[in-house]
């Protein structure tokens, strides 16, 4: 009899981090997120930035918040989702790197090739394809 409790409960547990891994995999990104990624790596000049570079964020230059990020909205809705994380590496941009939760957000908005056209960003879906894999 308790072969069936302890069966039930790992087919719970299974359940459970496949329902996880579905939720990780529906993250939906704005339109005003979409812009900012779509900005941020497409090439430009004739290079391209990684996705472990991250986005950079402005500081306050001056007046009462000196110092302080100052995040473009997009930035911070991502910020406020934890999709975004942010780092100071004690230059003057700070840095916003993709958490795992960022990165799976990345990946479903790569899923469809009308948000991110392979012409325009074959770079930044070839590192996608590559972080999936491991």
């Amino acid at each position: 009899m308790s072969f069936g409790v302890t069966l039930s409960l790992t087919v719970a547990k299974k359940r459970s981090s496949k329902d996880q891994a579905v939720q990780m995999t529906k993250i939906d990104v704005t339109l005003k997120e979409r812009d900012l990624i779509r900005r941020e790596f497409v090439r430009s000049f004739g290079s391209v930035r990684s996705i472990q570079d991250g986005i950079l964020v402005r500081r306050w230059a001056t007046g009462p918040h000196k110092g302080k990020p100052k995040p473009v909205a997009a930035v911070q809705s991502m910020l406020d989702r934890e999709l975004l994380v942010m780092q100071d590496d004690g230059i003057y941009w700070l840095t916003a790197r993709f958490t795992a939760k960022g990165i799976a957000a990345l990946q479903s908005m790569a899923s469809d090739r009308r948000s991110l056209p392979p012409g325009d960003y074959p770079e930044l879906l070839q590192e996608l394809e590559e972080l999936s894999k491991s």
